[in-house]
């Protein structure tokens, strides 16, 4: 696993390695069950705090990237399903609530189209 945290990148160190640990992970160069070092291991490495380690973790976990097995340490995910699902309920319900508001299907399509844009940074 190979890690670059730019301090001059504008984005948080923490969400710099959430980013590229989520990359690495969803282009299998991180393959499924991969053992991530230890949140004070990868700190040391990286320069950083171990706390902004912790809190790209927490995120990586929360997005299904990741999961923790306690002693048996913390794990790359089998995260393309989970993920999938998660991203068609979040669609279902943004669907379902653009209709009750009264919106178009095309009105609802511009609104996801400007939420990736800024999202992405397209």
């Amino acid at each position: 696993m190979t890690l670059k945290i730019r301090i001059d990148d504008g984005a948080p160190p923490y969400e710099q390695v959430r980013a590229q640990i989520s990359e690495q992970a969803r282009s299998g160069a991180l393959p499924v069950g991969y053992r991530l070092p230890t949140v004070r291991g990868l700190a040391e490495t990286l320069g950083l705090a171990a706390n902004t380690v912790a809190k790209a973790y927490r995120a990586l976990e929360a997005d299904g990237v990741i999961e923790t097995r306690g002693r048996n340490g913390t794990l790359i995910a089998a995260a393309g399903a989970a993920a999938e699902r998660e991203l068609a309920s979040a669609a279902q319900e943004f669907a379902s609530r653009a209709r009750r508001l009264g919106c178009s299907e095309e009105e609802a399509l511009a609104a996801v189209r400007d939420a990736l844009r800024a999202a992405y940074g397209a």
